[in-house]
């Protein structure tokens, strides 16, 4: 079996592959101040909730965008499960070519989103993870990662609505009834949820304007499906997107 962490800001996702199939994966919370005794626990914890074996797992494989954390999973994979991750970064086959201005300051989650969506989609494409941050990825016809853009995650965006007010409260990110709020927290989840929407749609419009061609749209990420369900921007959504794009790399690099 093969073992992957996708470590995220907000949310860290483990999976775990027997061949090409996804058998299992989970949703934690990404803390820094856990110990890699902690993180080792909780992972065999799930283990055995799943009826899966430790000791069947041969490999592991982390995609990391929060440094502090990724040297906690590489400890832990080590000792708790007695295997050497392979860490994406520098160095790391992807079969991936960039026209990027400076290839390594694109993160490992854009890296291996890309990965993946080539492999089980083909190019063009425009590659959407909404997650802490929401990326935009464009994929040239010739599978060129050509690059992209960066917007704050709408949980973000609701957090600094209420910390930065002294009146609105925190909200629920959900799909109003109404664009037209008859109540502060209707209206703030309209604001929210419809403002994020414009934003997804207009930057998804001037990428396709200026990639010149008809590319697939595919969304991952907490949000993808809300997101999916309320726009015809979105072509596909595949939630487990980044943990296929680590099992490709795994395999291209063994």
């Amino acid at each position: 079996m093969l073992l992957v962490f996708d470590i995220g800001n907000t949310q860290t996702v483990v999976g775990v592959f027997s061949g090409e199939r996804l058998i299992a994966n989970w949703r934690l919370a990404t803390e820094r101040r856990k110990t890699v005794d902690e993180y080792g626990m909780l992972i065999k914890n799930l283990f055995q909730d799943g009826n899966l074996a430790v000791a069947q797992v041969k490999a592991a494989v982390i995609s990391s965008v929060v440094p502090p954390v990724t040297g906690l999973f590489e400890e832990m994979a080590v000792k708790y499960f007695a295997v050497k991750p392979l860490v994406i970064g520098p160095g790391i086959k992807t079969g991936l070519a960039f026209k990027y201005e400076n290839p390594k300051e694109v993160g490992a989650d854009r890296v291996v989103n890309a990965v993946a969506a080539i492999k089980l989609f083909g190019p063009p494409l425009i590659v959407v993870d909404f997650g802490t941050a929401t990326t935009f990825c464009a994929i040239a016809p010739t599978g060129e990662y050509h690059g992209g853009a960066i917007a704050p995650g709408l949980g973000i965006s609701s957090e600094a609505l209420f910390q930065r007010t002294a009146k609105l409260p925190r909200v629920e990110i959900e799909k109003p009834k109404s664009i037209i709020g008859k109540n502060t927290i209707h209206a703030m989840q309209a604001g929210l949820f419809y403002g994020y929407l414009g934003l997804v749609e207009g930057i998804i419009t001037r990428m396709k304007t200026e990639m010149n061609c008809n590319p697939r749209v595919v969304a991952t990420g907490g949000l993808a499906g809300l997101m999916a369900e309320n726009t015809k921007m979105i072509d596909q959504v595949e939630p487990h997107l980044t943990l296929h794009g680590l099992r490709f790399i795994y395999e291209l690099n063994n």
